[in-house]
């Protein structure tokens, strides 16, 4: 008869992001998670591969919660860069690993599903992937920078946010008003 298993993925993975907001990258271990779910570090080998895939099971899983937060919105540039910016605040190591390599490729695509669709409606199919991709650099940028702190000379971070996504329209739609 088989021992009863201490963990599970989904455990490892919980405790893998909770790890991940209080120490980083660098404190998302093997060793680290194993001592949050009450197993030592070989347990977490029928589980995960390694490291590599341990921040690839967090960054899935983050991801994926970014993906729900992104559907409950209406759609609009506008509300889902608002959204992408509360969840870079509300879980800033997890937004940072989810822009790292170790995202899953599958992950990032249902992520730029939303992102597509809006863009899409603002400049036709055939610009798609370029308005998202545009909208994805200048968003992310922004939020790395104010995670980063870097914005510290004074002003109102949140108008400039607004004013670049205005400015993000704008130069999407300019040549297409009727």
């Amino acid at each position: 008869m088989p021992t009863p298993e201490k963990t599970s993925l989904s455990a490892i993975i919980a405790a893998g992001r909770e790890l991940l907001e209080v120490r980083g990258q660098q404190g998302l271990t093997m060793q680290n998670v194993a001592e949050r779910v009450g197993v030592r570090a070989p347990s977490l080998y029928k589980h995960v591969d390694n490291r590599a895939s341990l921040l690839a099971a967090v960054a899935e899983a983050t991801l994926g919660d970014l993906v729900a937060l992104l559907e409950s919105t209406d759609g609009s540039l506008e509300e889902l860069a608002h959204a992408y910016r509360r969840f870079a605040r509300d879980r800033p190591e997890g937004f940072r690993l989810m822009n790292s390599t170790h995202a899953p490729t599958q992950a990032l695509v249902r992520v730029a599903g939303p992102v597509l669709i809006a863009a899409r409606d603002l400049v036709g199919e055939q610009e798609a992937q370029d308005a998202a991709r545009l909208m994805l650099a200048w968003a992310i940028g922004f939020m790395d920078m104010e995670l980063n702190g870097v914005f510290r000379l004074g002003g109102d971070v949140d108008g400039a946010f607004a004013y670049g996504l205005a400015g993000i329209r704008r130069a999407l739609t300019e040549d297409r008003q009727p």
